[in-house]
């Protein structure tokens, strides 16, 4: 008899960084909330309020873009002086992973998960060696919106999707105030039984 799958905890993901790769620019903050939990066929919502993590970093080059820097309006000036050193950041946001996935496997959920992931990911293996999601536990909530709303994936934008399933919080640019309403996002799609 096969034993039974073991429970995945979906943290949503959020990062606001200064360019569009890791390494040439830089991860400016990380925010993260736990979405829910999922245990064989059982979804079950959290609080995405309940348990977060936000940090800010210092820049880790001196490339960056205009541009992407504008979006989230954090002063990289600012971070050069007061952020966190990325290495300390990323032990701490691992451990507070481990801790709060307990008994579950972590998965990293975002929208659209690559572009998070991909500086997450990066970060992770260059400032601590490991990554408590493995090398492939990340979802991304575009790509399971297309799936049960059976559309082509570049048919998929948030203003696309049914007004029941978006969180009722601004998408501010934030990396928690994002990390806490995509998680209400991702429960929701979970919920949702599809087209």
């Amino acid at each position: 008899m096969a034993r039974p799958p073991r429970p995945s905890l979906y943290i949503s993901v959020d990062i606001e960084a200064d360019g569009p790769i890791p390494g040439p620019y830089s991860m400016l903050s990380i925010g993260a909330a736990v979405a829910g939990r999922q245990d064989a066929d059982a979804y079950t919502a959290a609080d995405p309020q309940a348990r977060t993590f936000y940090r800010e970093l210092r820049p880790i080059s001196e490339d960056f873009v205009p541009e992407a820097l504008a979006v989230s309006g954090l002063d990289r000036a600012r971070l050069l002086r007061e952020g966190a050193e990325p290495k300390a950041v990323l032990y701490e946001f691992s451990a507070w992973v481990r801790r709060v996935s307990g008994d579950a496997q972590p998965v990293m959920c975002g929208y659209p998960a690559a572009y998070d992931w991909t500086f997450l990911y990066w970060y992770l293996m260059r400032f601590t060696g490991a990554s408590p999601f493995g090398h492939s536990g990340c979802m991304d909530m575009k790509t399971l919106y297309a799936t049960k709303a059976r559309l082509p994936l570049r048919a998929v934008a948030k203003r696309t999707m049914p007004p029941e399933l978006l969180s009722r919080r601004r998408h501010t640019h934030h990396a928690l105030d994002d990390a806490i309403e995509q998680a209400e996002l991702f429960s929701n799609l979970m919920a949702w039984p599809g087209a």
